[in-house]
């Protein structure tokens, strides 16, 4: 492992972001070495000897990944002071962020929590309980339910921003920056709060 940390950045990423993108597209069992490295554009013989194995390989990405989510996360709670509609927002600039600087992460977890074999049960089971802040949904604290109009379920509002948020989410590919997608959530968020707020 030490190897390859001592890699320089564009290389450890390249690596990376393969094994992520072939991993989640084919699941671990399905997902081959020589299919990583040549998309890596290094042979397979260097995967092995940066990772030991596809299970080591795997292993480590789990690990980076609930490391890079843990972090952001943190950045991501501090909520003090913010109503329901402002915590729908840190969560959607958080999970556009990662996207942004790890486009294959996304699709790697979502496989993640599909994946059944047994030989990475355990590296699954670390991963599920780190990402589920990567698909957090705010919620309505209390006394907040109070501030929707009469006879709006705030129940359906978290769900409508639920949907939202994915729709976003997925929907968005780098083509702007997080910052002007943002600006548009914001917008469209500012309508949600003005029309379903007393």
């Amino acid at each position: 492992m030490r190897k390859f940390l001592s890699l320089p950045q564009e290389k450890q990423n390249r690596i990376v972001d393969a094994a992520m993108n072939l991993f989640g597209e084919v699941g671990y069992k399905k997902a081959y070495i020589s299919e990583i490295a040549a998309a890596a554009g290094i042979s397979k013989a260097l995967v092995f000897h940066y990772f030991g194995s596809k299970k080591g390989l795997y292993s480590y990405l789990v690990y980076n990944t609930g490391k890079i989510v843990m972090t952001e996360a943190q950045h991501a709670r501090d909520t003090a002071g913010k109503d329901f509609f402002d915590r729908a927002a840190i969560i959607i600039r958080f999970r556009l962020s990662i996207k942004n600087r790890y486009p294959a992460m996304d699709m790697f977890i979502e496989s993640v929590f599909d994946e059944d074999d047994p030989e990475v049960a355990a590296d699954i089971e670390r991963l599920k309980a780190i990402a589920t802040d990567m698909h957090s949904k705010p919620e309505v604290k209390a006394g907040e339910a109070a501030l929707f109009k009469p006879g709006i379920d705030p129940v359906s509002v978290i769900n409508l921003i639920e949907m939202y948020t994915e729709g976003v989410v997925s929907g968005w590919n780098g083509s702007i920056s997080v910052d002007d997608a943002m600006k548009e959530v914001d917008q469209c968020l500012g309508m949600l709060k003005g029309n379903l707020y007393k």
